[in-house]
């Protein structure tokens, strides 16, 4: 059986590590070709060593600059001549409230975590339209809907990705272009790991990321790669009438009541 995804072309922003491997990994397993973005050129060629450079490339960039997309853009049209799918995934997560933060970082997050999907689509979308269509996915979080303390700025981005990709998806339906969201939940990344070992308190940075897990109905934190196969989902042919959602992959967090009644 063909693969859903043979002789599509994926850009992955964020695609070195973490969920932007996993979702490019799920493309390419599919047949897709794919172009990883980011900053870290080391993480990059290594994750396209590992994909195999026969179905993967890179380039070095800033999500928030409009030159760096441009660029990211070129190179992906030079090596495959079209783009058909659009995974957004890069994204930071500083901590701090509205009265703790630094503005510094309250606008890198919101440059790279919206600005960003702001700013692939606009160079993005003219190629799907001149390809007659595709798919974007917009990685964004259960912080979108749901929130922690402390965490400002992350779930300001997050929830503003929830309705941008609500706003793209009616805009861009006429094109034949659907854009769809996923909300992870805990997911066992160096985003994730970052985050343990900030909030040790006594423990082990596996004993954190397993407490975590545990708030979790599944009784863990998710991979990389139950996020891509979501993804891959979403991109290919099944998914030819869905635009607009939010797909939460969260082993039930979000199903879950904080109050518990006595047994």
């Amino acid at each position: 059986m063909m693969a859903e995804l043979e002789g599509k072309v994926a850009v992955v922003t964020g695609g070195a590590t973490g969920i932007g491997f996993g979702s490019a990994q799920a493309l390419v397993t599919q047949g897709a070709g794919v172009m990883l973005f980011g900053p870290d050129e080391p993480a990059l060629r290594k994750a396209v060593e590992t994909l195999g450079d026969s179905v993967a490339a890179f380039i070095v960039g800033d999500v928030s600059d409009a030159a760096s997309v441009q660029a990211l853009v070129g190179a992906t049209l030079d090596r495959w001549q079209g783009i058909d799918i659009l995974v957004n995934s890069a994204g930071v997560q500083p901590y701090g409230t509205v009265a703790s933060m630094s503005e510094a970082d309250w606008d890198r997050t919101l440059a790279i975590n919206l600005k960003g999907a702001f700013l692939t689509g606009h160079f993005i979308v003219p190629e799907m339209r001149r390809r007659g269509g595709g798919a974007i996915v917009n990685i964004a979080s259960v912080q979108g809907i749901a929130c922690q303390t402390n965490v400002a700025a992350y779930v300001a981005s997050k929830g503003g990705l929830l309705a941008l990709t609500r706003a793209m998806a009616l805009d861009h339906a006429p094109d034949n272009i659907r854009v769809n969201a996923v909300c992870p939940g805990s997911i066992d990344t160096p985003m994730l790991r970052f985050a343990a070992s900030e909030n040790l308190d006594g423990r082990t940075e596996d004993e954190v990321v397993e407490s975590w897990g545990a708030a979790h109905p599944i009784g863990r934190v998710g991979l990389p790669e139950d996020v891509g196969a979501m993804v891959a989902f979403l991109a290919g042919p099944r998914a030819s009438f869905c635009t607009g959602g939010e797909y939460k992959v969260d082993g039930g967090l979000l199903a879950k009541l904080s109050v518990v009644l006595p047994e």
